[in-house]
């Protein structure tokens, strides 16, 4: 659990980590590598096929005047649509999910519209996050050792309406705030915090506008669907179309918690500061293949419906898969050893040392295996 002890500008001159990479024959990376549209209809068009049912069906039981159908379905919904910010839009950042360019563009605005995400703003953000993953110097996207706290409050807020955030959820009051804080000038909290947000604009000011013109128009879009609701009186129209985000946190924060959490910082192995898990099929689906995480980082600009073959190739090389319940046991082991040792991380164990030298070394400097997409803007490709 490393200090910042460098500036992010200092950090981006001298920081050159030599990530090592399971070995993986060239042609079969390149033909993972490359994205259809068929597979990016299913997984985006999708999940808002899901969010267009439960959220159709929540506004119909409201009309109906069905209250406790209206919670269920309203739960459903949000349950979903959580996936939506950082997830969905992760994805479609990296500009892998669909062969198409332009609907990769299309489907990132829609869920960013939706699930009030600043993507200008993650992309800057995220683009660190990956070169320097869990080097504290480079990456304060995942800040560790990344635990939550279930305390009472905390439970019903990830059931219910989550007002005041927490790791991997959205909070109403920190991401509104930050939107209208970004909106007029100010620096929100779109990724963490705010003195992440301050960091990265210190260094790429050119990406400012951008992320400002958009916070301008999520408040434009969700305050217009507030202003139909007074209106029309029709009061689930914003609770299934602009609180969404906000409700029934609790199965993203479940599975997203343990890739990275309790891990180890400051390592050029992706093997040992990112988990892979394994999930059923729906919430594998909703959370779009990122289980997978260690196999993502490693080779970033894979489509997530890849990942899982990925996997299969490099699987000699690769820690076994945690299922959820055994990475979260990890993850209380490793937050009872550091009650006791507060620099204590988990080591996990792998196949190989994972030194980069040799072929390893030119795999690292190769574009195709470094690839992490087109999240990257411009000033940091």
């Amino acid at each position: 659990m490393a200090t910042v002890d460098m500036s992010l500008e200092e950090a981006r001159r001298t920081l050159k980590v030599k990530w090592y990479r399971c070995p993986i024959d060239r042609a079969a990376l390149r033909e993972l590598m490359q994205p259809s549209d068929a597979q990016g209809w299913f997984q985006a068009g999708g999940q808002l096929l899901i969010f267009a049912a439960t959220g159709g069906l929540a506004l119909y039981l409201f009309t109906q005047e069905m209250g406790l159908g209206f919670v269920v379905a309203l739960f459903a919904h949000g349950t979903s649509a959580s996936f939506f910010k950082g997830i969905a839009a992760h994805e479609l950042g990296h500009g892998s999910v669909f062969k198409t360019r332009w609907l990769n563009q299309a489907f990132l605005r829609v869920y960013s519209l939706i699930s009030w995400h600043n993507h200008h703003e993650y992309a800057v953000s995220h683009t660190y996050h990956h070169r320097y993953t869990l080097h504290p110097v480079g990456d304060r996207e995942v800040e560790l050792p990344q635990f939550t706290i279930f305390t009472p409050l905390h439970v019903l807020q990830i059931l219910t309406i989550n007002f005041l955030g927490g790791p991997m959820t959205s909070g109403m009051f920190p991401i509104i705030g930050g939107t209208i804080k970004t909106a007029f000038g100010g620096f929100g909290r779109f990724v963490v915090t705010e003195e992440w947000s301050r960091a990265l604009y210190g260094v790429h000011a050119g990406e400012r506008a951008k992320a400002v013109r958009w916070a301008r128009l999520l408040l434009l879009f969700h305050g217009g669907v507030i202003v139909v609701a007074i209106a029309t009186q029709f009061w689930a129209l914003p609770l299934v179309l602009t609180f969404q985000q906000f409700t029934a946190n609790w199965l993203k924060l479940l599975v997203g918690m343990p890739m990275h959490g309790g891990l180890r910082s400051n390592v050029p192995d992706f093997r040992k500061c990112v988990r892979t898990i394994t999930l059923n099929p729906i919430a594998e689906f909703l959370y779009w293949r990122m289980n997978w995480h260690l196999e993502h980082h490693m080779y970033a600009a894979v489509p997530c419906y890849n990942l899982k073959k990925l996997h299969q190739l490099v699987a000699d090389d690769m820690p076994e898969p945690r299922t959820l319940l055994g990475a979260w046991r990890e993850m209380a082991e490793t937050r009872r050893q550091q009650k006791i040792d507060p620099s204590y991380e988990y080591d996990t164990p792998v196949p190989t040392p994972g030194v980069v030298d040799g072929d390893a070394e030119a795999g690292n400097r190769d574009d195709l295996a470094a690839s992490i997409g087109d999240i990257a803007p411009k000033a940091l490709a």
